[in-house]
């Protein structure tokens, strides 16, 4: 941002002016709003920038402003507009994943969470042995906050936000609670209150709507900072998620919308947007706003039975077809080099982590086993991104493919397992990626309606997909068939990644997680005796498999119902 050299008036006052004075309703902003363009670039900072990370919950690819949406979206609008659009960004199908490699800058494949989310009843987390985003931060003097949705488990209190490198928490710990009361229920009758502050349940929070609450928070941290220190703020919105609850002034506007489901959750992203709104707001007002970094990104498609859209694109929610996988970002910067345009470099969310570290001042070296990039250069200056394949998953707990086979795979990949990657222009799907269709916005009443079987596209008997993505992004020709010579090669980069994996770490539930043990509250509920007796069990299945022998008519009942339930989570996700 130009900036004009000033005497005798503080920093604070000129802020201050710029807050009082910032109009978003006007075409152009005045000299301190946050969409100034710069015709020059901006000087170094004199300190580490103030990082603020943005993450929303289900919001699909069209349900932004700026991709023309029938959703009204002003702010993201006008901080992209001002910023850098990525729109060749990549995040993950569902929550867990994408949570998990923004914190660790690694591949599912080498956290052993490649398969489905972390469930509230599960004894598991995000691994302990890997450094977070947030530590790394703090050891290049940050100060680390986080508002909103966890979802990375807690079964031990060395799993919690708190312990995993912030310093402060607001939220909710599971993957979605009511609104208003932060209730969430895991089954019938596995029901617990959700909202948490700090390693403490903060019972006396409930009634307040979290998109404005959690806003509301960040304004709170803002306040009681100094500028002068630098600053990591991570807000994972609850929202667009389910249930679709929204306060009712942001329904009014959309009364005339026919579908419910797309009008109330059209109302939740433009509260949404009015949150980052705030934020962006009290940035400004108490002194952060010219040495800030905003990133915002979505953290998985939209799902489109619960109001969501991700058109053009093929697929949704829970899906590895770009519906699932291409991500709403952008970087909002009076740093930023180059503003005012459109990236098409390709961006992965693993990216962030050595991204954002090399910012802080801070290392983060092959070392110390990334699979992200520093793509800096790439959105500051237009230069190009130095990655060039992603990884999308490999999940081999998935229900596999019927007519995929090892012989399908040139002998080498068993195309019956689920497994997407993207190397430069094309894009490999194995196994079974979920419902391929090209779903329109959902403006009928009727849903479904006879329309929605109009672009159905489901091959009972394929296993195996190939798109060029650059000439092809809504994958409407498959090439698999044309280019064999593509396809085996890029099953054997398949073969490269899964020599790397570690075990997939997906454990059975346990009846001890239960609220009404916690005091009717989901929180940590396991001990360090509880992690010893799970080894023992484990030592004892492997020896008894081991001998080989034949298992009793109970032992065949529980494996049964465990396979079962691991097919139902996969699909109800």
């Amino acid at each position: 941002m130009a900036m004009h050299a000033l005497t005798g008036v503080s920093l604070i006052s000129l802020l201050s002016l710029g807050y009082l004075s910032w109009d978003w309703a006007k075409p152009s902003l005045g000299a301190d709003g946050p969409g100034e363009a710069s015709e020059q670039p901006s000087a170094a900072p004199p300190q580490p920038p103030h990082i603020i990370f943005i993450l929303t919950d289900d919001q699909g690819y069209h349900d932004v402003g700026y991709h023309g949406s029938d959703i009204e979206t002003p702010t993201l609008d006008r901080l992209a507009a001002e910023g850098v659009k990525l729109e060749n960004y990549y995040i993950q199908p569902i929550c867990t994943p994408s949570r998990s490699q923004l914190l660790t800058g690694r591949y599912q494949i080498h956290t052993g969470l490649q398969h489905s989310i972390i469930r509230p009843r599960q004894p598991n987390c995000l691994p302990l042995d890997q450094v977070t985003l947030p530590q790394k931060l703090q050891e290049a003097g940050y100060s680390t906050h986080m508002v909103g949705k966890w979802h990375l488990g807690f079964y031990r209190k060395e799993c919690l936000p708190t312990r995993r490198g912030f310093d402060t928490f607001l939220g909710s710990l599971t993957g979605n609670v009511d609104y208003y009361t932060y209730d969430n229920c895991d089954g019938p009758g596995v029901c617990g209150f959700d909202l948490h502050e700090g390693e403490s349940v903060a019972w006396g929070l409930s009634g307040q709507y979290s998109t404005m609450l959690y806003a509301q928070r960040v304004s709170h941290i803002l306040a009681n900072h100094s500028p002068r220190r630098p600053l990591f703020l991570y807000v994972a919105f609850q929202a667009v998620h389910t249930p679709l609850q929204s306060p009712r002034q942001y329904l009014y506007r959309y009364r005339t919308m026919g579908n419910v489901a797309r009008r109330k959750y059209a109302a939740m992203v433009t509260c949404m947007d009015e949150a980052v709104r705030n934020i962006t707001w009290a940035l400004k007002r108490y002194g952060f706003y010219n040495n800030s970094v905003i990133i915002f990104s979505s953290d998985n498609g939209g799902q489109t039975f619960s109001g969501g859209s991700n058109w053009p694109l093929r697929g949704r929610k829970g899906t590895y077809w770009e519906g699932g996988v291409r991500g709403l970002g952008f970087v909002h910067s009076p740093l930023l080099k180059r503003k005012r345009r459109t990236s098409r470099a390709l961006v992965h969310i693993t990216d962030w982590y050595p991204t954002l570290v090399g910012l802080a001042g801070g290392t983060a070296s092959a070392a110390d086993g990334l699979d992200g990039y520093d793509v800096w250069p790439a959105i500051s200056e237009g230069r190009a991104s130095p990655r060039t394949e992603i990884l999308h998953n490999i999940d081999p707990l998935y229900n596999h493919a019927r007519h995929g086979s090892l012989e399908g795979g040139f002998g080498i990949w068993n195309t019956a397992v689920q497994a997407a990657i993207r190397v430069g222009e094309w894009k490999l799907l194995t196994g079974d990626p979920g419902y391929g269709d090209w779903i329109p916005p959902q403006t009928l009443a009727a849903f479904p309606g006879s329309w929605w079987n109009l672009e159905r596209m489901a091959s009972a008997r394929q296993a195996v997909w190939l798109f060029n993505i650059s000439a092809d992004p809504y994958e409407r020709e498959d090439l698999a068939d044309q280019r064999p010579d593509v396809v085996r090669a890029l099953l054997a980069r398949l073969v490269d990644y899964n020599r790397t994996a570690i075990p997939v770490r997906y454990p059975a539930e346990n009846p001890r997680a239960h609220p009404d043990f916690n005091g009717g509250a989901w929180g940590p509920w396991a001990t360090d005796e509880d992690e010893e007796e799970e080894e023992e069990e484990g030592r004892a299945r492997s020896f008894s498999r081991g001998r080989r022998k034949k298992k009793c008519k109970i032992c065949k009942l529980r494996s049964f119902f465990r396979k079962l339930n691991t097919r139902l989570m996969s699909h109800r996700i």
